[in-house]
């Protein structure tokens, strides 16, 4: 029957091997069909078109295949109007377009060649009836992009374009069905792909009757993946998708930012500088436009921002802080969606960034949700508390005082106050390097933060019960030096003056004598603060050998100097007057007589009190004595039994010398020296144990050396120069 359709010869010429002779067969085809089709002969059309399908579309030879496609594209061209019909067989599958189709994937690139040829022509006879193919067409095109064979490439380029054109004029593209295709490759790693997406992502949104920004979250991911391509090209085409859409965005009523802000905070941390600019810019305009759709999603963009403002390129970390500042300006409600939890995670997790600017603006944030959500913010407490007493340690200053300000707006509660003195004792405990290099920083801010005399009562209450003595007497002893030389605490200084005649400042001695008695030059410094000389002349005489060793020397150097520094100027003119504070020159004499001869602490305190004028006892003239030790005569002249008040006067009463505004000092010293005791005690143990395990390991050693014996005489006593009394320094 075909037969008689077409003539034998023009069967054999549309198979032959020489493309002439199959281009002039196809050109007898199309004569052949345009005749039919004059005559409405629409069955033998259908003969025609099923005979080039079956006998060549699907040959086993290459020249059959070829001559079949031509052949199919003649006759669609042959049909002109009427060609619609025969496109497609929806009974059997076939007609004209779905064998041209599957030769897009033949094994002869001249084949897939032929095939984008027969389809362009094809495609330009139907226009818009062609439509109906699209997706197939586009997944083949998509391939053909990518073809090895640069002929099949350059062909499907042409196809390509016309097809864009069909799409563009037609009112029957279904956007919706293109999508989950579009999707569905947005990834490939191909170029010549990613150009063929490119292209028509930009052709498709310049269409104004489709509404590509409706689905920009659907393909947004791939796009900012090729802004990493290795291509300049490619880079340079999906930022110029994503700036259209960036704009379109701005200008559009309805957007949808939650999804897309999913996906941009991801890509914010490309390790790509150019995606990481493009998705902190784009983030940047979101929270500028996005108001209350994002609120649900603000603690992951700030997941994406806290990192970028430390980025090693300037321009992303100036728009990641100008980001951070939007986000922070902008109030927001829990009842919103506002996540109070997720966003105090995500700065607590960003407080561990190796970036000091990200770990800066991570504790900024606490502080700003300590003041605008503080009940949601310590119901999370426990979650956060660690990791702010960690930050202490951090190697920046700026970080320690910012964890310190944030520290202090917790603790305004008595409960939470409390905990933060317990955690911060554990963590110098646990940590000495920590009270070493940061100790003074941390007390002396939070001092600042929430008043002096609260913190100091309440470490002191803490270390009268600490079971480990050896970091109680540190503790007490940096808390001191603290005391005597921060400017912060000049005030908690002033008051101490008064201890013997306001009940403030009795109160504070009081309260910090029980913890400073872990410390004996601590007391002795404390006694010289508030002006109890007698008690301190009291305490150093009862001091005893154990407790005047090397670190108590090095204590007492210390204070030596800084008898020297304006902070004491009250004390030095107190010298002034030897009458009055007889028992000041006591106690530095007790202090002098402590100090091995040749340290320079010893001669800058002689040299100091050699400067007291004498004063004598017996009647109204000043005599200077004649002796090289001015100070010395007073001393002698107390009358015995006597008992010399603090402020220097005569006190016959014995009973009543030791209490002075409520201070009862006898039980003071009870309390001191049970102290040192449990100290020396201490210490004793220590010892023991230390020469226990020496012993231990010289009996080892002993036993494996062979012919050990012990001297003839060991009655001898050491020589003279080979012995050192207790405590005695090298000097």
């Amino acid at each position: 029957m075909a037969d008689a359709v077409i003539p034998p010869a023009v069967l054999r010429n549309l198979s032959d091997k020489l493309y002439e002779k199959r281009k002039n067969a196809a050109l007898e085809v199309e004569g052949i069909v345009k005749s039919l089709a004059a005559t409405g002969d629409h069955e033998k059309i259908s003969i025609v078109i099923n005979l080039l399908t079956n006998e060549f579309t699907s040959s086993t030879q290459a020249n059959h295949r070829k001559g079949g496609l031509i052949g199919l594209a003649a006759a669609t061209v042959g049909l002109t109007t009427e060609a619609a019909q025969h496109l497609n067989d929806r009974e059997s599958g076939k007609q004209i377009v779905p064998p041209v189709l599957d030769s897009f994937v033949d094994q002869d690139n001249r084949v897939r060649y032929y095939a984008c040829e027969a389809l362009y022509n094809i495609a330009k006879v139907v226009r818009g009836d062609f439509i109906i193919f699209f997706n197939h067409i586009f997944d083949a095109l998509c391939k053909l992009s990518a073809d090895s064979d640069p002929n099949v490439q350059s062909a499907a380029h042409l196809l390509d374009r016309l097809v864009k054109d069909i799409v563009t004029e037609s009112d029957q593209f279904s956007i919706e069905e293109f999508i989950p295709l579009l999707r569905e490759r947005m990834n490939v790693l191909n170029p010549y792909v990613r150009q063929f997406l490119v292209g028509w992502i930009t052709v498709l949104d310049s269409v104004p009757d489709i509404d590509m920004l409706g689905f920009l979250p659907d393909f947004l991911d791939g796009l900012f993946n090729m802004l990493s391509d290795s291509s300049h090209e490619i880079r340079q085409q999906a930022d110029s998708a994503l700036s259209e859409f960036l704009q379109e965005i701005k200008n559009s009523p309805s957007v949808d930012y939650g999804r897309m802000a999913e996906i941009l905070v991801q890509r914010a941390a490309s390790l790509d500088e150019f995606t990481r600019l493009t998705a902190i810019t784009w983030i940047n305009e979101f929270v500028k436009l996005g108001g209350e759709q994002l609120v649900p999603y603000y603690a992951d963009i700030l997941g994406a921002i806290l990192p970028c403002i430390s980025d090693k390129e300037e321009k992303i970390r100036v728009v990641a802080r100008e980001t951070n500042e939007e986000l922070r300006a902008i109030k927001a409600d829990p009842a919103e969606g506002f996540d109070v939890a997720a966003i105090l995670s995500i700065a607590r997790r960003q407080l561990s960034s190796e970036w000091e600017a990200t770990r800066i603006e991570a504790l900024h944030w606490i502080s700003t949700l300590l003041n605008g959500h503080r009940i949601e913010v310590l119901s999370f407490l426990n979650d956060i508390f660690d990791t702010l007493l960690k930050a202490l340690s951090d190697p920046s200053d700026e970080v320690v005082l910012l964890v310190l300000e944030v520290h202090a707006c917790i603790a305004k509660d008595l409960l939470h106050f409390r905990q933060l003195v317990v955690f911060l004792v554990h963590n110098f405990r646990n940590d000495h390097s920590l009270l070493e290099k940061r100790g003074a920083l941390i007390i002396r801010r939070l001092c600042v933060l929430l008043d002096a005399e609260r913190i100091y009562r309440e470490l002191s209450t803490i270390l009268e019960g600490e079971a480990d003595l050896d970091f109680a007497s540190i503790m007490v002893q940096a808390l001191n030096l603290i005391l005597l030389t921060s400017s912060e605490l000049s005030e908690l200084r002033d008051l101490l003056k008064q201890s013997l005649v306001n009940s403030a400042g009795k109160d504070l001695f009081v309260s910090l004598y029980a913890s400073w008695c872990h410390s004996p030059m601590a007391i002795i410094s404390l006694c010289l603060l508030a002006q109890t000389y007698q008690h301190a002349s009291t305490v150093i005489q009862s001091l005893v050998e154990e407790d005047i060793n090397v670190k108590f020397l090095v204590q007492l150097d210390k204070l030596i100097r800084l008898l020297e520094t304006p902070i004491f100027a009250y004390l030095r003119l107190q010298l002034l007057e030897p009458g009055r504070y007889t028992w000041l020159l006591k106690a530095l004499n007790g202090l002098l007589m402590l100090l091995p001869q040749q340290s320079a602490a010893f001669k800058m305190l002689r040299t100091r009190l050699k400067t007291v004028p004498s004063y004598s006892f017996s009647g109204d003239q000043v005599k200077r004595t004649s002796s090289g030790n001015p100070y010395s005569q007073i001393l002698h002249d107390i009358p015995c039994g006597s008992q010399i008040s603090e402020d220097g006067d005569v006190n016959q009463d014995v009973g009543t010398s030791n209490l002075h505004n409520g201070i009862n000092f006898t039980s003071r010293l009870h309390q001191f020296a049970q102290m040192q005791r449990q100290h020396r005690m201490h210490a004793k143990v220590q010892a023991q144990s230390r020469n226990s395990s020496a012993s231990s390991s010289k009996d080892v050693q002993r036993s494996e050396e062979p012919g050990h014996q012990l001297p003839l005489d060991n009655s001898e006593p050491p020589s003279r120069s080979s012995r050192k009394g207790p405590g005695q320094l090298q000097l």
